[in-house]
């Protein structure tokens, strides 16, 4: 598992303060430039095999992936490994971010107990979820609960971590008049921690869909697990080239859309949040 640092979300610089959003090119610019840019990858990848810079046979043109991905398309098979693939990640996504709010909440609101996690959390936070493949093969076998251990051992981390800092982001006037004003601590929770720690949150969650992607598919690849991974290591293996690179390019595709609805539900979520009105309106 690759370790990410805290992020601090855009708008959220420090207790009370809001960071005024940068300018930005025009919607049209930017998507006439990211079509510009993807139609060169695309012109170089049909380019570079058919030049002779690499050889056909380990790097097909596009136009040979573009057919295979095609043919993809019309099977059942390829279907079942995709549906195979999204059960994993989102049941390992759900799972690590109802761990990650709840935990994250309870150890950020109690002093005590994130002075007593603090030593564990960054202790076993670094270990790559790849580490824990062995044991998840000796306790599952190829089975989804192996690539569910991986899931969400790989994106609690990013949701945990993040809820941290929320909570930890309070302002602590705010938290001292709800205490003042008699707001239990479920209340205060509420109506003052849940809010200031919510674009956090959103941000774990962003990080972790797309790490809990990364993690199945590496789980189906390694382990042998049924979906898209194990797809791949079947074609690679049987000299499917042009069809190994196509499921590559699904991968690619599922990996844009998870974060295309990732960051729509963070934009839905924070609507109510400066920085998401000032950006729309812009």
């Amino acid at each position: 598992m690759t370790t990410v640092p805290p992020v601090t979300p855009p708008a959220v610089v420090g207790a009370g303060s809001v960071r005024a959003p940068l300018p930005r090119r025009p919607g049209g610019t930017n998507v006439r430039l990211g079509v510009l840019g993807f139609g060169s990858f695309l012109a170089v990848l049909e380019a570079v095999p058919r030049i002779g810079l690499v050889s056909p046979e380990y790097l097909p043109p596009a136009s040979e992936i573009a057919v295979a991905l095609t043919r993809l398309l019309g099977e059942q098979t390829f279907w079942t490994a995709t549906g195979d693939t999204l059960r994993g990640w989102f049941v390992g996504l759900a799972i690590a971010v109802a761990l990650g709010v709840l935990l994250g909440l309870v150890i950020g609101t109690v002093g005590v107990l994130r002075e007593f996690t603090a030593s564990t959390i960054e202790f076993l936070r670094p270990i790559p979820s790849v580490a824990l493949i062995p044991l998840a093969v000796l306790l599952f076998g190829t089975d989804l609960r192996s690539v569910l251990l991986l899931v969400v051992y790989a994106s609690f981390w990013q949701v945990l971590i993040q809820v941290l800092y929320g909570v930890q982001d309070v302002d602590p006037v705010a938290r001292d008049t709800a205490r003042t004003f008699g707001l239990g601590r479920l209340a205060r929770i509420r109506y003052v921690t849940w809010p200031t720690a919510l674009p956090y949150l959103l941000t774990g969650v962003r990080l972790a869909a797309a790490v809990a992607l990364i993690l199945a598919i590496t789980a189906e690849l390694i382990i042998g697990a049924p979906g898209l991974g194990n797809a791949i290591g079947t074609a690679q293996s049987g000299g499917a080239v042009a069809e190994m690179y196509a499921l590559v390019v699904v991968t690619g595709l599922l990996g844009v859309a998870v974060n295309a609805v990732a960051r729509l539900v963070e934009r839905w979520a924070l609507a109510w949040h400066p920085s998401v009105r000032g950006e729309v309106a812009a």
